[in-house]
């Protein structure tokens, strides 16, 4: 595998989180939580946008239109494009908001939604709030409108993704130090037969996650300067050392699907809150597609 690490956004987020790359655009999404903002870096011209939303920004997702965002907000999720800014469809609100807060989010193969919930650690101008974390829980939200619920009692949810067969779903609590993998059945969208896929590693805590063509997951580890290849059986492949003490989510897109782009937090490094990106030789599962008529 290539090992140029490299520094593409120097943005400064005080908490940069849920990646996406689109595709059709060849730009990569994410946002800063705590300043309420979305970014777009289009690689090509090297230039990024921003965005200013009226509530924390959590996970951006692609949808079957090229040009419409699935965006989780801390209250809401929703329908929005860069161009209509700020229009916002409004389309699931959670009801425990602002004691609770959504947070990691991604679609299924299915086209539903998966997104995990957190006690609400951001105040209403952006500051960080001194909570206990508890009671989140990890919901499936149809494109029908259908909402489920499939796991709780969770500290902070964090990674959210599918095995390249669409066999196994990946999901974690940031506080328990703890990545599982579940039974995922594609027709019905259904979990199940939850067993430990990495447990008390001793570099930070599982923050999001990305997963690549051969069944690897990449985990970035807030707190760890690092990220993780863990494979299919829970074992570290790989080591991935930061220039940053918080790398929180990875997602793959650039050419062929085979940069591993890492977004991370602000602390005393001076590229941190960065994007950063690092090409390799294997692709990325490509991202599922929220499902709109």
């Amino acid at each position: 595998m290539k090992s140029q690490l490299r520094c593409v956004a120097p943005t400064g987020d005080i908490c940069g989180e849920g990646a996406v790359w689109h595709p059709k655009q060849e730009a990569l999404y994410w946002t800063d939580i705590n300043r309420f903002l979305v970014h777009k870096l289009d690689l090509a011209a090297d230039t990024t946008q921003t965005w200013l939303f009226c509530e924390p920004v959590t996970s951006i997702n692609l949808t079957t239109r090229d040009e419409t965002l699935l965006l989780v907000l801390g209250s809401q999720i929703g329908l929005w494009s860069p161009s209509a800014h700020p229009e916002f469809k409004t389309i699931y609100t959670l009801a425990d908001w602002p004691e609770m807060r959504f947070n990691d989010a991604r679609v299924d193969p299915r086209g539903s939604l998966w997104v995990g919930t957190m006690r609400n650690n951001v105040g209403p101008c952006g500051e960080p709030l001194d909570v206990k974390f508890a009671g989140g829980v990890l919901y499936r939200i149809d494109p029908d409108g259908t909402v489920t619920e499939w796991k709780n009692g969770i500290g902070i949810s964090n990674t959210v993704a599918w095995s390249p067969d669409a066999r196994t779903f990946c999901f974690g609590d940031t506080t328990a130090n703890v990545l599982w993998a579940f039974d995922y059945q594609m027709q019905t969208g259904a979990i199940g037969g939850q067993r430990n896929l990495l447990a008390d590693f001793g570099r930070g805590q599982p923050d999001g996650s990305a997963m690549d063509a051969e069944g690897f997951l990449w985990n970035a580890r807030y707190g760890g300067g690092c990220v993780v290849r863990i494979a299919p059986n829970g074992e570290i492949d790989r080591v991935l050392e930061m220039p940053v003490f918080s790398p929180t989510t990875c997602a793959f897109g650039g050419k062929d699907n085979r940069t591993l782009f890492i977004t991370s937090a602000r602390s005393a490094e001076q590229l941190s809150g960065s994007v950063f990106a690092l090409d390799l030789n294997v692709c990325g599962v490509p991202d599922g597609q929220f499902g709109l008529k």
